[in-house]
């Protein structure tokens, strides 16, 4: 049986995962990193983008991120997400309804901080679909 470490995915309300997987690979803003059993220690902030979750030598689930930070240390790994969404529940019509949603909203902004935050939202629900797609 292959080595684990403890995999925990934490949103502002609630842990959401936690779990003993052989690897996660996080998406780190620095670049892509995979969490394994002895890891060195690492804090890194994390980026939008789909963590995978090995088992059995093979991604076992994908999740969507929108962005936050990763702690990893020897034992575990723990992600504090800002929204996550488990990829094999959502459809290819919610994700394009998020999309219009961004587009709309950055139409509608008016003042620069308005923008901002609707350009912030555009990426997401982008990185969203590009992470849906595989």
């Amino acid at each position: 049986m292959a080595e684990t470490t403890e995999f925990e995915l934490v949103s502002p309300e609630r842990l959401l995962f936690s779990e003993p997987v052989e690897m996660a690979v996080i998406p780190g803003s620095e670049g892509d990193f995979g969490a394994m059993p002895r890891h060195a220690p690492l804090l890194s902030t994390v980026r939008p983008g789909a963590i995978a979750i090995y088992n059995g030598g093979k991604v076992e689930r994908r999740i969507f991120i929108a962005g936050g930070f990763a702690e990893v240390n020897e034992e575990r790994c723990t992600v504090l997400a800002d929204e996550a969404i488990d990829l094999a529940e959502i459809s290819s019509e919610d994700i394009q309804k998020r999309l219009q949603a961004a587009d709309d909203r950055l139409k509608e902004a008016s003042s620069d901080e308005e923008k901002a935050a609707a350009a912030f939202a555009k990426d997401i629900a982008q990185a969203l679909a590009d992470a849906a797609k595989g």
